[in-house]
């Protein structure tokens, strides 16, 4: 597999569902998506200002999240690696993003010591836990 940039650490790695690609967040303020079988790199998704410190796929493999240093969550279109929508709220780093089972809510935890919930299809903040 090619390797990341020689300054850029790998914070978070993740398998899509099927297992067919690799999602690696780094340093280096991006994404990465890679084919698993074969190692090659398939796309690079810029759009944090900060470490990409979290990543994680979607339970149908559709959507990509990302959390950051920069104190934002990434929604990407995993297919396409366009950005979908960007969560504002933490007021401190990202450090963990998951998906409900069914992929409709993701959560977020933070530095900032809360753990907030939102609503994927409408990126609205649901809940914040303190």
């Amino acid at each position: 597999m090619r390797s990341l940039d020689s300054d850029a650490s790998a914070n978070s790695i993740a398998f899509s569902p099927d297992g067919k690609l690799l999602a690696s967040g780094s340093a280096d303020q991006a994404i990465k998506v890679w084919d698993a079988a074969g190692g090659k790199l398939l796309r690079t998704l810029e759009g944090h200002s900060f470490v990409v410190s979290s990543v994680v796929f979607s339970p149908d493999g559709a959507s990509l999240a990302s959390g950051s240093w920069d104190k934002t969550v990434k929604l990407w279109n995993a297919a396409s690696g366009k950005l979908r929508r960007s969560l504002d709220g933490h007021t401190a780093n990202v450090s963990s993003v998951a998906f409900s089972p069914d992929g409709k809510l993701l959560a977020s935890g933070s530095a900032d010591w809360t753990v907030k919930v939102w609503d994927v299809a409408s990126a609205n903040l649901l809940r914040t836990l303190k």
